[in-house]
C-alpha cells in the first residue's frame, strides 16, 4: 500500500515539473508555451482518412515557422491524432503519417531537425467525444507542443 502511495507521489511530482502540455501551460513570456499558444495555431486539422496538409494547415503552419525562427532554442513535439473509427493500430500510423506531415513541413521551412519530435497517439486521446461528423473532423489533427 505504502509502495502504491509513494509511486502516485512520485508520478504526480514529475508531472507537476512539466512546464508545458497540451491541457496546461505553466510558462509565460517570450519563448514560453503560453506565447507559442497565443501567438500561433497550435493545431491544424485533416480530411477523413489522409494525412495530406491542406491550405488551411498551411497557413497555420507558417506561422509556427516564423515563430520558431524567432526563437530558436525552442524544441516541439507535434502529436499526430485520428478519430475513433478505424482499428488502433491503423490509426497510429495515421497518426504518425500526419504528424510526419507536420514536421516535414517545419523541415521544408528552414526548422532545424533537431528541434522537432513527433508522437502519434492514434485515436487514444480524442480532443471531443462522439460519433458525429463535428467530432470526427475536430479529432483529425495535428498538435504542435512546446517542449
Amino acid at each position: 500500500m505504502l509502495k502504491n502511495i509513494l509511486s502516485i507521489l512520485i508520478v504526480g511530482l514529475s508531472l507537476a515539473g512539466c512546464a508545458c502540455d497540451r491541457n496546461s501551460c505553466a510558462q509565460v513570456g517570450p519563448g514560453s508555451c503560453t506565447d507559442f499558444q497565443q501567438s500561433t495555431a497550435e493545431r491544424v486539422h485533416y480530411d477523413y482518412n489522409s494525412a495530406s496538409l491542406r491550405a488551411d494547415a498551411k497557413d497555420a503552419l507558417d506561422g509556427q515557422v516564423a515563430w520558431l525562427a524567432k526563437y530558436p532554442n525552442v524544441s516541439i513535439l507535434v502529436e499526430g491524432h485520428c478519430d475513433k473509427r478505424g482499428t488502433r493500430e491503423y490509426n497510429l500510423g495515421l497518426g504518425e503519417r500526419r504528424a510526419a506531415a507536420v514536421r516535414d513541413y517545419l523541415f521544408s521551412h528552414g526548422v532545424s531537425k533537431e528541434r522537432v519530435r513527433i508522437v502519434s497517439y492514434g485515436k487514444e486521446r480524442l480532443a471531443v467525444e462522439g460519433d458525429d461528423e463535428q467530432a470526427h473532423t475536430y479529432n483529425r489533427r495535428a498538435v504542435t507542443v512546446v517542449e
